[in-house]
């Protein structure tokens, strides 16, 4: 029987240790958590900030700006021998 108590003493703290790691993985998935939640505001608040690039230019620059992607395709599609 003294094995038998042998194991059961070595089994206990066994599992003691298990608890203990169990109790600090709990712990640390809390601290990442709060963590994780300041992450998910602070980037809330960075994009409620943020504009789009149209609306924060003038109708003239929007218009300015689509003709020059346009001429950049042309060429592209010039480069390439695509007609279109």
């Amino acid at each position: 029987m003294n094995k038998l108590a042998q194991q059961s003493d070595k089994f206990r703290r066994l599992l003691d240790e298990v608890g203990t790691e169990v109790e600090q993985l709990k712990q640390e998935i809390r601290e990442l958590k709060r963590d994780n939640a300041k992450l998910k505001a602070k980037l809330e608040e960075e994009h409620e900030k943020q504009t789009d690039i149209f609306s924060a230019i003038s109708e003239s620059e929007r218009l300015a700006l689509r003709q020059h992607v346009q001429g950049l395709i042309q060429k592209i599609d010039h480069h390439l021998g695509v007609d279109s």
